[in-house]
C-alpha cells in the first residue's frame, strides 16, 4: 500500500519535468537559426563602405621653421661720450624717433658754437672782399689800377668764398654731432634691454648695441622645404596634374608649439633664390598679422603652407587602408558581384585624417571602413553606407597583417 502511494506521488512531478524539458528545448530552437546556428549566421556578414568620389584638394606642407622680427634696429651711439640719461622702460613699446638715451652734449655744442662763429667771420670777409673787387672793376676800366691789381682781387673774392662754404660744412658737422647726443629709435617696435646705465662712457659705432628694437605687427616666420619637394611640386604644376594656387595668394597657418593653430592666417612672402648647400632645403618667408604681441621672435613653430590644389582627387579615410606583409598599402573593396576585393594603392600623402591616393581606386567604388575583421578576399558581403546603425563597429585591420591582393 505504502509503494502505490509513493509511485502515484512522485508521478505528476516526473511529468512536470518532461514538460519544462520540453518548452527549454522549444525556446532554443526558436533561438536558433536553421542548422542550429545564430540568426544571420548562415548570411553574408555586414561591412561598412564609403563610396570614392573624386573631390578638389588643397595640397600643403608642414614645414618647421621660427618667428623671426620684420624689422630689428639695434641702437648704437654715432658719437662717444657719457650717457647722462635713458628715456624709456626695457620691453616698452617706442614710436619712430623717440628719444632713448641722451649723451653728454656739452663739447659737442661748443664746437657747434665755435663752427658758427667762423663761418659769420668768413661770410663778415667775403662781403669786404667782393665790394673790393667790384670797385677795382670800375678802376679796371678807367685804367685807375692795373691789371695785375684787379686779378688779384679776383683771387682773394673766390678764396672767400671757398672759406665760407668751408666754414658751413664745418657748422653742419658740428651742428650734426650736437644732434647725435640725442640717441632716438629709427622704427617704432618693442624694445629689449639696455647694456648701459646712466653715466656710462659710450663710444662712436661700437660694437655692443646699447639696446634693440624689433617690429612684431607684422610678424616673420622662415621655414625651411627640401628641394626635392620643391622640384615634385613644381613638376606637377607643369604637368597640369597639380593647380597652382596663384602668385603671392598661398595662405598660411601657423601650429604653434603646443599643438594650438594660431588663430590668424599668412601669407607666403617669398622663396629663397639658392638652395643651402650642407642641408639641401630652401628657406620661405611667411608674413603674419600680430596685433596683440602673441607671436614673439624665436618661438619654434610648424606652418601649413598651401602650395596648389589637386582636381578629381581621391581621397579616403586612413581606417580603410592597410599595409601587408611588404609594406605595400592594401584597401578592401566591394566589387560588382558584391564580393570583396583587395586593391593595392599607391598613396602620395596624408590630408588631415585621409590618404591621398594617386593609383588603385577609382571613382564608384566601395572601399571597406568598418568590418574589416570580417572581409575576406573573395567572400561575399552586405555593403551598407558606413556609420549607419546597422554597420559594424570601426575595427581596422592590424598592420602588416593585411590579405595580400589576388594576382
Amino acid at each position: 500500500m505504502t509503494r502505490k502511494l509513493t509511485e502515484t506521488s512522485a508521478f505528476p512531478r516526473l511529468t512536470l519535468t518532461a514538460i519544462a524539458l520540453a518548452l527549454t528545448l522549444a525556446a532554443c530552437g526558436k533561438a536558433q537559426g536553421p542548422g542550429g546556428m545564430p540568426p544571420g549566421a548562415g548570411g553574408p556578414p555586414e561591412v561598412g563602405v564609403v563610396v570614392v568620389a573624386p573631390q578638389s584638394v588643397a595640397i600643403t606642407s608642414e614645414l618647421t621653421g621660427r618667428t623671426v622680427a620684420n624689422v630689428i634696429a639695434e641702437i648704437r651711439p654715432q658719437i662717444g661720450g657719457i650717457v647722462q640719461n635713458r628715456l624709456f622702460h626695457e620691453g616698452g613699446e617706442v614710436k619712430a624717433g623717440e628719444l632713448l638715451y641722451q649723451i653728454d652734449p656739452a663739447v659737442f655744442q661748443a664746437n657747434y658754437d665755435s663752427a658758427k662763429a667762423n663761418q659769420a667771420r668768413a661770410e663778415a670777409n667775403l662781403v669786404t672782399v667782393r665790394l673790393k673787387t667790384d670797385r677795382y672793376q670800375e678802376l679796371l676800366a678807367a685804367k685807375a689800377v692795373s691789371q695785375q691789381a684787379f686779378d688779384d682781387a679776383s683771387a682773394s673774392l673766390k678764396q672767400a668764398e671757398a672759406d665760407v662754404a668751408a666754414t658751413k660744412a664745418a657748422t653742419e658737422i658740428a651742428r650734426i654731432n650736437v644732434a647725435y647726443t640725442r640717441v632716438v629709435s629709427p622704427i617704432s617696435g618693442r624694445i629689449g634691454k639696455s647694456t648701459v646705465t646712466q653715466g656710462a662712457l659710450v663710444t662712436a659705432n661700437q660694437a655692443t648695441a646699447l639696446a634693440t628694437v624689433q617690429q612684431l605687427d607684422p610678424i616673420n616666420v622662415d621655414v625651411t622645404q627640401s628641394s626635392s619637394e620643391m622640384m615634385q611640386m613644381k613638376h606637377a604644376l607643369e604637368a597640369g596634374s597639380l593647380k597652382s594656387a596663384g602668385a603671392g595668394q598661398a595662405t598660411v597657418k601657423l601650429m604653434l608649439d603646443d599643438g594650438s593653430f594660431y588663430p590668424l592666417e599668412g601669407k607666403l612672402a617669398f622663396s629663397e633664390a639658392t638652395v643651402d648647400a650642407g642641408t639641401g632645403t630652401v628657406t620661405l618667408r611667411a608674413t603674419f598679422p600680430n596685433p596683440k604681441r602673441d607671436l614673439l621672435p624665436g618661438m619654434y613653430v610648424r606652418a601649413v603652407v598651401e602650395q596648389g590644389v589637386k582636381e578629381q582627387a581621391i581621397v579616403v579615410p586612413q581606417q580603410g587602408v592597410t599595409r601587408d606583409q611588404q609594406g605595400r598599402a592594401v584597401s578592401m573593396v566591394v566589387n560588382a558581384e558584391g564580393k570583396v576585393e583587395a586593391r593595392i594603392l599607391k598613396t602620395e600623402r596624408a590630408i588631415g585624417d585621409k590618404w591621398l591616393v594617386s593609383e588603385g581606386l577609382k571613382e564608384g567604388d566601395k572601399l571597406i571602413v568598418e568590418g574589416l575583421q570580417r572581409a575576406r578576399p573573395g567572400t561575399p558581403v552586405n555593403a551598407v553606407p558606413a556609420g549607419s546603425p546597422s554597420a559594424p563597429p570601426k575595427v581596422a585591420a592590424p598592420a602588416g597583417n593585411a590579405p595580400a591582393a589576388k594576382p
